[in-house]
Protein backbone atom coordinates (compact mmCIF):
# COMPACT_ATOMS: atom_id res chain seq x y z
CA UNK A 1 0.00 0.00 0.00
CA UNK A 2 1.19 3.31 -1.08
CA UNK A 3 1.41 6.23 1.28
CA UNK A 4 -0.61 8.44 -0.88
CA UNK A 5 -3.12 5.86 -0.95
CA UNK A 6 -3.38 5.71 2.48
CA UNK A 7 -3.47 9.61 2.89
CA UNK A 8 -6.41 9.28 0.92
CA UNK A 9 -8.10 6.93 2.37
CA UNK A 10 -7.81 8.45 5.57
CA UNK A 11 -8.87 12.15 4.24
CA UNK A 12 -11.91 10.54 2.90
CA UNK A 13 -12.82 8.99 6.25
CA UNK A 14 -12.44 12.34 7.79
CA UNK A 15 -14.43 14.23 4.96
CA UNK A 16 -17.28 11.64 5.81
CA UNK A 17 -17.07 11.77 9.53
CA UNK A 18 -17.69 15.49 9.03
CA UNK A 19 -20.17 14.80 6.73
CA UNK A 20 -22.25 12.91 8.28
CA UNK A 21 -22.06 14.53 11.78
CA UNK A 22 -23.20 17.91 10.51
CA UNK A 23 -26.44 17.95 10.12
CA UNK A 24 -27.00 16.57 13.46
CA UNK A 25 -24.28 18.98 14.83
CA UNK A 26 -25.92 22.18 12.96
CA UNK A 27 -29.55 21.71 14.29
CA UNK A 28 -28.46 20.88 17.92
CA UNK A 29 -26.68 24.58 17.41
CA UNK A 30 -29.32 26.40 15.85
CA UNK A 31 -32.10 24.79 18.42
CA UNK A 32 -29.38 25.73 21.19
CA UNK A 33 -29.13 29.49 20.04
CA UNK A 34 -32.53 29.33 19.80
CA UNK A 35 -33.55 27.96 23.38
CA UNK A 36 -30.56 30.01 24.92
CA UNK A 37 -32.03 33.23 23.38
CA UNK A 38 -35.88 32.60 24.72
CA UNK A 39 -34.11 31.31 28.33
CA UNK A 40 -31.95 35.19 28.19
CA UNK A 41 -35.33 37.15 27.25
CA UNK A 42 -37.82 35.41 29.31
CA UNK A 43 -35.57 34.85 32.26
CA UNK A 44 -36.37 31.27 32.88
CA UNK A 45 -33.51 28.95 33.92
CA UNK A 46 -34.70 25.81 34.01
CA UNK A 47 -31.75 23.21 32.60
CA UNK A 48 -33.61 20.64 30.82
CA UNK A 49 -35.25 23.49 29.15
CA UNK A 50 -32.27 23.09 27.03
CA UNK A 51 -31.82 19.38 26.77
CA UNK A 52 -35.13 18.40 25.82
CA UNK A 53 -35.17 20.56 22.08
CA UNK A 54 -32.05 19.45 21.69
CA UNK A 55 -32.46 15.80 21.61
CA UNK A 56 -35.91 16.21 19.88
CA UNK A 57 -34.54 17.78 17.21
CA UNK A 58 -31.83 16.13 16.78
CA UNK A 59 -33.47 12.60 16.67
CA UNK A 60 -36.04 14.08 14.09
CA UNK A 61 -32.35 15.23 12.03
CA UNK A 62 -31.36 11.68 12.30
CA UNK A 63 -34.54 10.08 11.53
CA UNK A 64 -34.95 12.70 8.35
CA UNK A 65 -31.57 11.85 6.96
CA UNK A 66 -30.45 8.75 8.49
CA UNK A 67 -31.24 7.17 5.11
CA UNK A 68 -28.40 9.66 3.02
CA UNK A 69 -26.69 9.06 5.83
CA UNK A 70 -26.79 5.27 5.99
CA UNK A 71 -25.82 4.89 2.43
CA UNK A 72 -22.76 7.74 1.99
CA UNK A 73 -21.64 5.43 5.11
CA UNK A 74 -22.74 2.19 2.94
CA UNK A 75 -20.67 3.59 -0.12
CA UNK A 76 -17.46 4.40 1.84
CA UNK A 77 -17.28 0.90 3.01
CA UNK A 78 -18.21 -1.14 -0.08
CA UNK A 79 -15.74 0.84 -1.41
CA UNK A 80 -12.83 0.08 0.95
CA UNK A 81 -13.80 -3.86 0.61
CA UNK A 82 -13.71 -3.51 -2.96
CA UNK A 83 -10.04 -1.74 -2.80
CA UNK A 84 -8.80 -4.30 0.02
CA UNK A 85 -7.14 -6.69 -2.82
CA UNK A 86 -5.40 -4.08 -4.39
CA UNK A 87 -4.44 -1.77 -1.29
CA UNK A 88 -2.50 -5.21 -0.05
CA UNK A 89 -0.42 -5.97 -3.39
Amino acid sequence: MENAELGRLAAEALYLVLLLSGPALLVSLVVGLGVGLFQAVTQVQEQTLSVVPKLGFVALTLVLAGGWMASLLVRFTDGIWVAIPELVR
